[in-house]
């Protein structure tokens, strides 16, 4: 592990979590906005209130981070972790799933200032990036943690894969969700997964699900609101690595998933303030029919989530 154990390990995702959500950098709209062209275009009023406001919530927040969540450890030269074969990888996709959202949400913040489209999203991908690299950094300096290779890899494909999108189809086809179910796992182990609902939203990997929702009616004629969507997961899980799992009886196993989706960006609206929950929402995949394939069975769920 990272840490000293795994229950501080998931508290520090906890950390990035709010970090991830709350706190957008400037560096890459302030080197945008030294361009004279976007400056014809932009609302120079709301770019300078993103700027300011993003810059001041990301510098108060890593110096927050530092001292509260760092400061219990040594400083360590700079060094990695390797994590990679934690969780069945379902941290990594939560920092896939995580840099793909703040991507958007930064374009997304960028565009409302008037920045030109694919200004805004080169600087939403790349500020999405810099603040998840940024903690990474951190890491690698204290004795507690170390930088994990793997997490920056699954920050940037999450990151990329929505800039990628950008540059082929100058929209979003393929859009990741995220699901969850509670699970009796966090109950044998809370400490480490999760007492009560919210707490467990974020830490009992048993009960997340990450998806791949295909808008197939951008590639061909099919029903706007209705979407297919992959899915993936893991079960069995009390401890961070497959040998303390079995150790205790317990046999973790992945989970693969084909099922339907419902495109909620298909609801258009002449209100922001709906516009704006519809685009929240679609973050999440919601309880729809589902086929199951793991432990070499296929299994059938009439609502999974």
């Amino acid at each position: 592990m990272k840490a000293i154990n795994s229950s501080i390990y998931l508290h520090r995702q906890i950390n990035k979590c709010i970090v991830l959500i709350l706190c957008v950098t400037s560096i890459s709209y302030s080197l945008l906005a030294q361009s004279p062209d976007s400056l014809n275009q932009v609302n120079k009023r709301r770019l300078k209130t993103v700027i300011i406001g993003s810059g001041v919530a990301y510098t108060g927040s890593m110096i927050a981070l530092s001292s509260v969540w760092y400061s219990q450890y040594d400083k360590e030269p700079f060094h990695f972790f390797n994590d990679a074969h934690e969780w069945k990888q379902m941290d990594k996709m939560g920092h896939f799933y995580s840099a793909f959202q703040l991507s958007s949400i930064c374009s997304r913040t960028l565009q409302w200032s008037g920045l030109p489209n694919k200004k805004s999203d080169l600087a939403g991908t790349l500020t999405s990036f810099a603040i998840i690299s940024s903690i990474e950094v951190l890491d690698g300096f204290s004795a507690g943690y170390g930088a994990s290779v793997s997490d920056l890899a699954a920050n940037a494909f999450g990151a990329g894969f929505y800039f990628g999108q950008q540059l082929a189809w100058k929209e979003v086809r393929i859009y990741p969700k995220y699901s969850f179910h509670r699970t009796s796992y966090a109950q044998q182990r809370p400490e480490t997964l999760g007492n009560g609902f919210f707490e467990e939203v974020i830490k009992d990997y048993n009960g997340q699900t990450y998806w791949f929702s295909f808008d197939i009616d951008k590639f061909l004629r099919f029903p706007k609101w209705l979407n297919l969507s992959l899915g993936y997961g893991a079960q069995g899980m009390l401890y961070a690595n497959d040998a303390n799992n079995v150790n205790q009886n317990f046999m973790p196993y992945r989970q693969y998933f084909i099922g339907i989706d419902f495109d909620l960006t298909a609801i258009k609206s002449r209100s922001k303030l709906i516009n704006s929950l519809v685009y929240v929402a679609n973050m999440i995949k919601l309880p729809a029919p589902a086929l199951e394939i793991s432990q070499g069975k296929v299994k059938g769920h009439l609502f999974y989530f």
